[in-house]
């Protein structure tokens, strides 16, 4: 299953949220890394969740113990988490700061959504206990302790607890093949981890609708998206284009969403005509960043037709294969900007 990530955060999810799911709390019987090294930094307690049906990852970080701040006296921290390899501001997400202890409790849960199984086999999720720097009016400082989990060992739609001790930060070296022209000069040596070609993921919804005589298409987010602002964040609103449709409205575009990386639009927009005929039919859809003044910035790419083949093809052909029935899926952008003639 393709398509990764909108993230949010909130309060941890609780049994009646996964009812239908197998729990086990059972501590992870394989803690990494050097414990002699790293249990002086204290160790972090934390449960993650592959929710398979919803594309999303869960992960609950409950609190810490021992924590070993560079100077006497208590601390302010907080988690911060990552998804590697990807850019670090489309993939990171934090936790409140607890003030005042070596021995933070947090219960807070931190979701990515978009993620799916190609993701468990291919990616590291890194969590960071840090300093809030904020409130001590200091310049921010390297992590308390980080560790990071390998999310192949996840059992799809099994939570998994960990109590693990934590490590010194890890340094890695800047590819030189990302683009420092713009914000990708913005991420941080140890949080790029071979980003790539990484552009982002798209949420359609697609529903041949019988009553109105036509294809609704739904952009509902976008996660993880490149940041292409000095800034490091982009301005994104998205482009549909159906090919062809001569002699109809075959253009629409969401509104911008300011200063993001993983926007919500839940917007909708419709297509009119047979299924026969829109099922010859290819639909571009394409992420752009706003810029005023300057031709807007390309992000990435996605095209749904009867010839694209993978889920694209798939996602577009049971949609019209079937009426009044709304199909929802993630798609990968591609970095190659999609072209066709009118």
């Amino acid at each position: 299953m393709a398509g990764m990530v909108a993230v949010s955060r909130g309060r941890p999810p609780r049994v009646s949220m996964q009812e239908h799911m197998a729990i086990d709390l059972q501590p992870d019987p394989e803690p990494e890394g050097d414990s002699d090294d790293s249990t002086a930094l204290g160790t972090l307690e934390f449960t993650l969740l592959f929710d398979v049906d919803n594309s999303a990852l869960h992960c609950t970080a409950h609190r810490a113990k021992g924590l070993k701040p560079p100077a006497s006296g208590s601390v302010d921290t907080y988690v911060k988490a990552n998804l590697l390899p990807g850019t670090s501001k489309a993939s990171q997400l934090r936790t409140r700061t607890v003030r005042g202890t070596r021995g933070p409790v947090w219960e807070e849960t931190l979701t990515y959504h978009g993620f799916t199984c190609q993701d468990a086999g291919r990616k590291t999720l890194r969590l960071c206990v840090c300093e809030d720097p904020r409130l001590r009016r200091r310049r921010r400082a390297p992590p308390l302790g980080e560790l990071r989990v390998p999310l192949r060992k996840l059992v799809p739609n099994r939570a998994r607890s960990f109590d693990v001790c934590l490590e010194k930060r890890k340094l890695t070296k800047r590819p030189k093949s990302l683009d420092t022209a713009r914000g990708m000069s913005l991420y941080e040596e140890d949080e790029v981890e071979a980003a790539g070609e990484e552009r982002g993921r798209i949420l359609l919804s697609l529903c041949y609708s019988s009553q109105q005589g036509g294809l609704l298409v739904g952009v509902l987010r976008c996660a993880h998206l490149a940041p292409m602002d000095a800034n490091g964040y982009s301005d994104p609103f998205v482009r549909l284009f159906l090919h062809p449709n001569v002699g109809k409205r075959s253009k629409y575009k969401t509104s911008v969403r300011k200063k993001t990386l993983n926007p919500e639009f839940n917007e909708e927009f419709f297509y009119a005509g047979p299924r026969e005929e829109l099922a010859q039919k290819t639909l571009l859809v394409s992420v752009w960043d706003y810029d005023l003044g300057t031709a807007d910035d390309f992000i990435g790419g996605v095209q749904l037709s009867s010839q694209a083949g993978g889920e694209c093809q798939q996602h577009w052909c049971e949609c019209l294969g079937r009426s009044d029935c709304r199909l929802e899926l993630w798609h990968p952008l591609d970095g190659a900007p999609l072209q066709l003639s009118d």
